[in-house]
């Protein structure tokens, strides 16, 4: 599989899946390399939220969501747990998923309700407020199946966000960016770049030329974090156009 992994980057549009994360996991599970760990590491680390969201939206209080969340993530990094990725598992959000209920299932089953985790800490929770963010999107009347992939979709995107944002950051073009990202979801009106170009101190022209270029650099991250989530090039496309669908674009 290693052998695969650098064809794909060889392959257009996909440079980057040398060293993508969930391919990287696949092909070093059978290994169990530190590489694969620190690359299911940074996944879980990511994409935890939608996890805890889908423990609440299955019944459980705020307390027992983070203790269930928590020991299953412990849990699913340790080392033999990587023995269970494998290429035919697809999707790194559909394992996850999937290892998440059997994980439910099996502690439900042994009526657990002691405290987990042995004080086992990977989420700083004090920090990623879990809880609040749920009640924000405790509307929803999705089911919790469905409310995974939501929540998913809506991490990803805001990941590319902060990455991109970062990029404009580090070439001191914070400003920038703070004005023009609206421009990734909206169409501007009348007068909007006028007002734009004077703040940035920006010709009018060069300012819908910014926003191109700002929604062309988005859509590639967009791009490089569905493929940190699935096993070949061949994916993305149909992924991208899934998590789209599910956030209503």
């Amino acid at each position: 599989m290693p052998g695969d992994a650098q064809q794909d980057a060889a392959r257009p549009g996909g440079q980057w899946f040398a060293t993508t994360h969930w391919s990287v996991v696949l092909a070093a599970a059978r290994n169990d390399c530190q590489k694969a760990s620190a690359a299911l590491e940074q996944l879980c680390r990511t994409y935890w939220y939608p996890l805890y969201s889908y423990v609440r939206r299955r019944g459980c209080s705020p307390e027992d969501a983070q203790d269930l969340t928590q020991e299953f993530f412990a849990r699913f990094l340790e080392k033999n747990s990587l023995s269970h990725a494998r290429s035919e598992r697809g999707r790194f959000r559909n394992f996850l998923l999937t290892s998440l209920q059997n994980f439910l299932t099996h502690e439900w089953e042994r009526g657990q309700a002691q405290k987990r985790g042995g004080g086992r800490r990977l989420l700083p929770w004090d920090e990623l407020t879990p809880e609040i963010r749920y009640t924000a999107e405790a509307n929803s009347e999705a089911a919790p199946d469905r409310a995974f992939e939501e929540r998913w979709a809506a991490t990803l995107f805001q990941q590319a966000l902060t990455r991109l944002r970062q990029e404009f950051v580090a070439t001191g073009k914070g400003n920038q960016f703070d004005e023009l990202k609206v421009y990734l979801s909206t169409e501007p009106v009348d007068g909007d770049y006028d007002v734009i170009a004077m703040r940035l101190n920006m010709t009018r022209k060069s300012v819908p030329v910014a926003v191109h270029r700002l929604r062309k650099r988005y859509g590639e991250m967009v791009r490089e974090e569905v493929a940190n989530t699935v096993s070949s090039p061949a994916e993305i496309e149909a992924e991208m156009r899934h998590l789209k669908e599910l956030m209503g674009g």
